[in-house]
């Protein structure tokens, strides 16, 4: 596929440009509003429906190396985390622009490299403020509620970025009646101490603007400090304020509130809230996920009896089904392994569902040439026999038969291949009413040995006694009506064994070219939640930790830029004080367009989520916040005070007037700082990069137009 074209400035870095020109195709996808995409052939002029940015990036076309790169970079952070891809898109093309900006200023490359560098160091080091722990979500799972019953909100609320009053933008809502949600507090020991109302009333809230520290206060204790990176947050976790009714944080980083009253910390040990502030708007992929862990949960219960070991949600063993052409409401998780088969495999099905069946697992191919490498035959060796005698049978039928008088044998019903199968084998035990199924996961596999005691194989030549499982169930998935059956050609079967250890989620959708994009986002969800429960912490989400980032730089660049003032007034005393200066000064100008990304961030996620007519609305919304956060002289308590607020939402489109049930939003905490780096480690690289290398004979075939601007080597 072709992108669109865009100028290139062949005065600016090319990389740069060409990065950014790649990452504005992804702006939509930003946020849970996502806008899907149609990509159009320039050549066929067919075109295909997609709504990620892994998907994007396939279908464009991405020949150059600054393509290259970022395909890498994107691919890098879906297949470890399957989330987080179009947060380091938007930040490629937004930190690019910065870094060309920073080039057209005069800053040297070094200095623009280290500076961004550390920069992103510091802002990593300042969102472990906004991390919640997680703890214990599994101790009431069986007596909770599901997730199910949260199912009606199609965008959840977020606690954070909402159009300040002050503004003159606000749209007006009448939730004077509406019942308050509540913020849970445990002690230190994990007991609940009270429920602190999310939506105050006004005057509590003006109350506690007037309890804010002297900003001015704030700002002359901290220019004393001589490094630049001197944090200005008083409350950060670098400080240990007694106040009342301050915000500390603890040593390992989590939210913690001082008063006279005893330590509170902030905990979320509530399976749904969790599933729920991860769902990030699309509650039909969660529910399937909670589905699945809740079938994990039940499996392991009945297998540990008596054991009270903790259980831990293995995404390893979750798998997708996808079934184009059934209504969505088809969709569920399933206990064991679900696939689809031809629809000539009726008549075998109907006669395994009614009996225990025998499988055996090869882990390799079942192949007639399939071999050991050290026994695979040149193929340019032809043998000529000496006997006239004409074969009669070739040498895959012999090895065919072989294989049917195996499974005759040990008297084996069903066949796991974890390779390619040879389709004259899978028509021959058709027949014999045999089923064989190729392309078979390694940890279905896994599970099958584990639960019905077969031991993978390699070759057929090894199975024995020994080797064969038992008591397997093959039936029919669900009833599907038999017009959507015709329709699809297909069959979906169900098999699996007593206690065995896997769960499918079986996709449906009326339309077939959904189902790349729900399965995606199946991934993305179920990916969160294992990513929350495995580091057991997680980002307060929405926006929070990237407003952060953005107050951070700005009040590191305002440092700077005071110290070189000050460094600057005594310059004519010090020849090495203009040097320092313009350093102090370069500095300041690439903190600047570090945190002008962030911004671009921001208002792009606002704008996509329709609060904002436009981008520029956003920005000025982004700005009132940042005054704001100043004023107060703490970020961190800002952004903390706004998620206890009526009016503290952005992603607040088509929400219920349920208030009470809407949940915090939560990030996961690596992948989304991983993304960043990744992100930056991108930017960085093509920006050392002075020109773009070709080499091959691949450019010969280019035109005049398409060449001009690279250098040929």
């Amino acid at each position: 596929m072709v992108m669109a074209c865009r100028i290139i400035n062949k005065r600016r870095h090319m990389g740069l440009q060409q990065l950014s020109s790649f990452a504005g195709t992804g702006r939509t996808f930003l946020g849970p509003l996502k806008s899907s995409k149609f990509i159009i052939d320039a050549e066929c002029h067919e075109s295909v429906l997609i709504s990620s940015t892994v998907r994007l990036l396939e279908s464009l076309d991405l020949t150059s190396a600054v393509g290259q790169l970022l395909n890498e970079a994107v691919q890098a952070q879906n297949n470890t985390y399957k989330t987080g891809t179009s947060t380091l898109l938007f930040l490629v093309g937004a930190w690019s622009s910065a870094a060309e900006e920073c080039l057209h200023l005069g800053v040297p490359i070094s200095l623009v490299v280290s500076v961004m560098s550390e920069g992103l160091n510091s802002c990593i080091e300042e969102v472990v403020s906004l991390q919640i722990p997680v703890h214990n979500v599994f101790d009431h799972i069986d007596s909770t509620k599901t997730f199910s019953g949260l199912e009606t909100f199609s965008v959840s609320l977020c606690p954070f970025l909402q159009i300040p009053s002050d503004t003159g933008l606000q749209k007006e809502h009448d939730l004077k009646d509406v019942a308050s949600p509540s913020l849970t507090i445990y002690d230190l020991s994990g007991i609940r101490v009270k429920s602190s109302k999310l939506l105050r009333p006004q005057a509590e809230v003006e109350a506690d603007k007037n309890k804010v520290q002297n900003p001015q206060t704030l700002k002359n204790s901290l220019l004393t400090g001589n490094h630049y990176r001197k944090s200005v947050l008083i409350h950060s976790r670098h400080f240990n304020r007694t106040d009342n009714n301050q915000w500390i944080n603890k040593q390992d980083g989590f939210l913690e509130q001082h008063g006279a009253a005893p330590p509170n910390t902030y905990r979320c040990n509530d399976f749904v809230e969790l599933e729920m502030g991860l769902s990030h708007g699309d509650q039909s992929s969660m529910k399937l996920v909670d589905e699945a862990v809740r079938l994990q949960y039940q499996n392991a219960s009945m297998q540990q009896g008596n054991c009270t070991m903790p259980f831990r949600f293995d995404i390893s063993r979750i798998f997708t089904c996808r079934v184009p052409g059934v209504p969505e409401t088809f969709s569920c998780a399933c206990p064991g392994f679900i696939t689809v088969v031809s629809i000539s495999n009726t008549t075998l099905i109907k006669e395994l569902q009614n009996q225990p069946n025998r499988i055996i697992l090869i882990e390799g191919d079942l192949t007639e040439n399939y071999r050991h490498l050290g026994f695979n035959k040149a193929t340019n060796i032809n043998t000529l026999l000496e006997s006239m005698k004409v074969q009669q049978d070739s040498s895959e039928e012999l090895w065919t038969n072989y294989v049917l008088q195996v499974l005759i044998k040990f008297n084996v019903n069903l066949i796991l291949v974890q390779g390619n199968v040879s389709e004259h084998l899978i028509e021959k035990c058709i027949h014999s009413k045999r089923l064989v199924l190729g392309s078979v996961h390694s940890s279905v596999m896994q599970a099958f040995a584990e639960a019905s005691g077969a031991v993978q194989v390699t070759y057929v030549t090894q199975v024995n006694e020994n080797c064969v499982g038992n008591g397997v169930s093959v039936t029919f998935w669900r009833s599907i009506p038999s017009d959507v059956i015709d329709n699809i050609n297909i069959i979906t079967i169900m098999i699996k064994t007593e206690g065995i250890n896997l769960v499918t989620v079986v996709l449906t959708s009326p339309v077939t070219a959904q189902m790349q994009s729900k399965e995606d986002r199946f991934w993305t969800c179920a990916y969160r939640l294992y990513y929350a429960l495995k580091e057991q912490k997680v980002f307060l989400g929405g926006g929070a930790v990237e407003f952060l980032c953005l107050s951070h730089l700005q009040i590191l660049a305002e440092q700077s830029l005071s110290k070189r003032n000050h460094v600057c007034s005594g310059w004519l005393h010090n020849t090495s004080s203009w040097l320092a200066s313009s350093l102090a000064l370069y500095r300041s100008t690439v903190l600047k367009c570090l945190a002008n990304g962030w911004h671009k961030y921001l208002s792009a996620l606002i704008y996509n989520t329709a609060n904002c007519s436009s981008e520029f609305e956003a920005s000025t919304v982004i700005q009132q916040h940042l005054q704001n956060a100043t004023d107060s002289g703490s970020p961190s308590s800002y952004i903390l005070n706004e998620y206890g607020k009526l009016n503290s939402g952005i992603f607040n489109s088509g929400i219920s007037n349920k208030l009470e049930q809407i949940p915090r939003i939560y990030d996961v905490v690596i992948p989304k700082t991983e993304a960043w780096r990744r992100a930056l480690d991108l930017v960085l690289l093509v920006l050392q990069t002075d020109s773009e290398i070709i080499t091959g004979l691949g450019h010969t075939q280019l035109n005049s137009q398409e060449t001009e601007g690279f250098l040929f080597l």
